[in-house]
């Protein structure tokens, strides 16, 4: 009896031992999430303040397959040029306007865009700026078209998204209040302006008495490539 007693202490011992064992790595990898949970929280909390801030959002998976399509809000966007198979698609998404402003002979222009758009019941407007002199009353003209009816849903593009990105800072600047910094994070997306681009812009904001400068804000044109 007296060795049957101490067996069964020595048992009631290593199930003790073993489920100490459990709680002491229960307890390790609770702490070693906590930590991680702390370092993360940390992180957040220390991200220098001219980090990129985003004002894009996420947009309807179909419109995400056109070239560099990006959403501004529910009633604005930017992209490069959309095939004719999007077109009918982005009117069915809702758009009410279309405005272009590059060059019908471009390579992956359609030639007949007008004839499309407005086949497809959607406004159709071009304004065709010369991506190596980029003038501010092509900038207006756009501009006055949207304050016209500013309750019409657009798609402003171009070719690839650049002159498109770069009228669409303007607009949101000027006419939608949007801070400089988060403007140009949304532009940054797609491109750096070169310098051709970045005089523009600053021409642009000065005759609105807009100071391009923020805190944050890189305007140094990119390198020219080799």
């Amino acid at each position: 009896r007296q060795k049957t007693k101490q067996s069964k202490t020595k048992e009631s011992k290593t199930k003790q031992s073993k489920t100490d064992i459990k709680e002491k790595k229960v307890v390790s990898k609770s702490g070693e999430k906590s930590n991680k949970v702390l370092i993360f929280v940390m992180i957040i909390t220390f991200l220098p303040f001219g980090s990129a801030v985003y004002a894009i959002e996420t947009p309807d998976p179909g419109l995400a397959e056109i070239m560099n399509y990006r959403q501004y809000d529910e009633m604005f966007s930017s992209s490069g040029q959309p095939t004719r198979e999007q077109f009918s698609y982005i009117a069915n998404q809702g758009f009410e306007r279309i405005v272009y402003i590059a060059f019908t002979n471009n390579r992956n222009a359609l030639p007949d865009e007008d004839q499309i758009v407005k086949g497809l019941g959607m406004e159709y407007m071009q304004v065709p700026v010369d991506f190596s002199n980029p003038l501010p009353d092509e900038f207006y003209a756009f501009a006055d078209s949207m304050q016209r009816n500013t309750g019409k849903k657009t798609l402003l593009h171009c070719q690839v998204n650049a002159r498109a990105t770069a009228f669409s800072f303007l607009y949101r600047v000027i006419y939608g209040d949007t801070p400089i910094f988060e403007a140009k994070a949304d532009m940054n997306t797609v491109w750096q302006p070169d310098q051709v681009w970045r005089d523009f812009i600053f021409e642009v904001l000065g005759q609105n008495s807009i100071d391009p400068n923020c805190e944050g804000c890189d305007w140094d044109p990119p390198s020219p490539r080799q």
